[in-house]
């Protein structure tokens, strides 16, 4: 027999209070289960930020690296020392795998110091403060001297043409210091240390002189990687500190200025080098992996403290930290010492043609090259679609990173794990603070000393953290991870 109420319509009010009221409880309890999801990551971040800055190993482990084995070109005795000392302090943390992978790399040396004089000018006989660039030939025993030409960019070589030959080029274009980033002023300048060799070589230079990557004007030179171009002569190229910058250019704008360059480096055969590999294997999901990583070379001044022996202990110390805290995460977590950074990037094109071969997946990859000064937080990037897809997945997570000066952007994620962005891998820059960075790189005066420990401490917090967030809540939309 019908309900008589439903014939007044007191049914159908009856049930929508009912659903009407499912509806609130359920978002209730939903909001309820989010605010302790959230509250229950921020404690565990909060314990990870604790145990780094008590019980952390990142400072003993860059005294061991930079003061015991020092600077590490690629196919240097120092670099295999490193690898070594890579695959022994991984293998003490307890991990389910470490190993090393196989990979040739250049094998350059600088020889003797270099001499770099002004010979002639209105003031005189200077010695200026050089360093070859890296991958850079030598110059005959008995040296180059040629008059001195002045460019700005490779428009300036163009439009000077022929009155280039058999002269110096000198590339004499700085940072631009309206940039609050350095990074972004050392990436407007540098391409004149990259190419300009091969670029100046075009129109009959006999050699190049290039402006120090530095964003302060001092005495220091930095060195640096070149590329030569296939076909073209290859001339050699030195870097002469900012300050020398300024004094040469001062002197051509009063006559001409002859330069004497004397370098005694060379290329040598390729070397047989590795990439460290240490990983916790996946409870639930072992086949996504996240990748933490540095690279172990450096260049042959200074020691590498900053670039990149802070992003190689830093990496090492995320599975110290989460084996630690006796933290079993869902993704497999695997840390990449990388060889061959500075003058080739094999080690991470190495992995990245092994890692397609195995057909291995990353879900993430984060690298730490920029220095181990204060967190700012992460750079984003990656395939056009994966980037647009996952980045917004990153916001819920920003209030938690919030109490610790940490922020998600979009830009750059790093050079050795760029090959792995054609995998649709999602790629985590570690972003230090940026202005004293470019004191250092390069330099000889990078060594540990210049390293802060509660700096550097912070720094492999804050990778832990986000590779914590990225392994308990994945990267899918909503329902799926990726938000609380």
């Amino acid at each position: 027999m019908q309900n008589p109420a439903c014939k007044t319509g007191e049914c159908f009010f009856h049930r929508t209070t009912i659903f009407i009221l499912f509806l609130s409880v359920s978002s209730t309890f939903s909001l309820f289960s989010q605010s302790k999801a959230t509250d229950e990551d921020a404690f565990f971040i909060r314990h990870i930020h604790d145990a780094a800055l008590t019980q952390g190993q990142c400072y003993p482990w860059l005294h061991h690296l930079t003061k015991e084995i020092g600077a590490r070109l690629s196919g240097s005795p120092q670099a295999a020392a490193a690898v070594e000392y890579g695959k022994q302090t991984l293998g003490t943390l307890g991990l389910d795998s470490v190993w090393l992978q196989p990979v040739m790399v250049p094998h350059w040396v600088r020889g003797e110091k270099e001499v770099v004089r002004i010979a002639a000018s209105a003031m005189g006989s200077v010695e200026l403060n050089a360093l070859a660039l890296g991958n850079s030939v030598g110059t005959s025993k008995n040296g180059i001297a040629a008059q001195v030409v002045e460019v700005q960019n490779f428009d300036d070589l163009k439009n000077l043409g022929s009155a280039i030959e058999g002269k110096i080029v000198f590339f004499n274009r700085p940072f631009d210091a309206t940039q609050i980033n350095t990074f972004a002023a050392y990436g407007g300048a540098v391409n004149q240390r990259g190419n300009g060799p091969s670029e100046a070589a075009k129109y009959g230079a006999v050699a190049v002189l290039v402006r120090s990557m530095a964003s302060n004007l001092d005495d220091i030179p930095h060195t640096g990687g070149l590329r030569y171009k296939e076909g073209v002569e290859k001339i050699p190229a030195v870097a002469i500190s900012t300050n020398d910058a300024e004094l040469l250019s001062g002197l051509l704008k009063q006559g001409a200025v002859k330069v004497f360059i004397k370098t005694s480096c060379r290329m040598l055969e390729d070397k047989l080098s590795y990439n460290v590999i240490g990983e916790i294997r996946g409870s639930e999901k072992p086949e996504e992996i996240i990748l933490v990583g540095g690279h172990l070379d450096s260049w042959d001044v200074g020691e590498g403290a900053h670039d990149d022996g802070a992003g190689v202990v830093q990496s090492m110390e995320v599975l110290h930290l989460l084996k630690k805290m006796d933290y079993r995460p869902k993704r497999t977590i695997r840390c990449v010492l990388f060889m061959n950074e500075e003058n080739g990037l094999r080690g991470g094109r190495e992995y990245g043609k092994e890692a397609e071969r195995k057909g291995e997946f990353h879900l993430a990859a984060i690298e730490s090259d920029r220095g181990g000064f204060t967190p700012r937080g992460f750079t984003v990037t990656g395939d056009k679609e994966v980037f647009a897809a996952k980045f917004p997945l990153l916001r819920p997570w920003l209030d938690l990173l919030e109490p610790y000066g940490l922020r998600i952007k979009k830009g750059g994620g790093g050079a050795d794990i760029s090959p792995l962005k054609k995998q649709k891998t999602l790629l985590f820059g570690f972003e230090p603070d940026p202005q004293r960075y470019f004191n250092y790189h390069h330099t000889n005066a990078d060594v540990f000393e210049t390293v802060d420990k509660r700096e550097l401490e912070l720094g492999a917090a804050a990778i832990t953290s986000l590779v914590f967030l990225i392994d308990k809540h994945g990267l899918e939309k909503e329902g799926k991870g990726g938000s609380h």
